[in-house]
């Protein structure tokens, strides 16, 4: 089952604008599924392009410690919004039995904001994975995106009442498959897990500044209706 811890999405109303900061916090309860798959499918970028509907491309950029890297994510908005892409530093722990993994925007050099992309900002998006047991864990999601640009209420009210919770469960049932697949997909890579399997190139701190969301572009999309958004199975409510 997926439960919001306080659903809340912040917003400020600026006509029929819904603005620009967005909060969501989510938690789902994986049954049969370890917290370690759990931890391996949100790391695994080869899978995620499987499972993850709504991604344009991903790719780990080059790592800055054993257990911190930079990568590239594009996402397919719903239409006729423009689609948005990050890019984001990465850190992740283990604690114990439980994991955490959390993310913020940040400026790369060679990867600048591209054409055909808004350029969000995650100013600070987390995964907790508390362990329930030999088979069973609790997945805590909490995020604060600017995705840059006055967005129509409905899309506000769409993705916190629908996208987010059914990302949850879309994120549960590729748990499910992740062993089978992973068995038959360079098994025993995990450099998430084993840091000397990392090839990325090394990314030094001081190639990388704060992306901060003011010195980006800023859209207003506003007036768009949802009449005219071409819906996906993937962005309609769950029964």
């Amino acid at each position: 089952p997926t439960a919001a811890l306080p659903a809340d999405v912040g917003t400020v109303p600026c006509g029929n604008a819904s603005l620009t900061l967005r909060e969501a916090s989510e938690r789902i309860v994986c049954k049969d599924v370890t917290a370690e798959t759990l931890y391996d499918v949100l790391h695994d970028t080869s899978y995620r392009k499987k499972w993850d509907t709504n991604m344009i491309d991903t790719f780990d950029i080059g790592r800055l410690t054993v257990n911190a890297d930079v990568g590239y994510y594009s996402w397919r908005c719903p239409s006729p919004l423009k689609n948005r892409d990050f890019v984001t530093m990465r850190s992740w722990l283990p604690l114990g039995s439980d994991y955490m993994i959390i993310n913020y925007s940040v400026k790369h050099p060679q990867f600048p904001p591209k054409k055909d992309y808004v350029r969000a900002v995650s100013l600070l998006t987390g995964y907790l994975i508390q362990s329930n047991g030999a088979n069973c864990c609790t997945l805590y999601y909490l995020t604060q995106v600017d995705p840059r640009g006055s967005l129509p209420k409905w899309v506000v009210n769409k993705v916190s009442q629908f996208v987010a919770p059914k990302a949850m469960r879309k994120i549960y049932k590729a748990c499910l498959k992740y062993p089978e697949w992973k068995r038959k997909h360079n098994p025993n890579l995990k450099p998430w897990m084993y840091p000397e399997q990392n090839t990325l190139p090394c990314i030094s701190l001081s190639e990388l500044t704060l992306q901060r969301a003011d010195s980006l572009e800023n859209i207003d999309e506003s007036g768009l209706s949802e009449e005219k958004a071409q819906h996906s199975d993937d962005e309609e409510p769950a029964s």
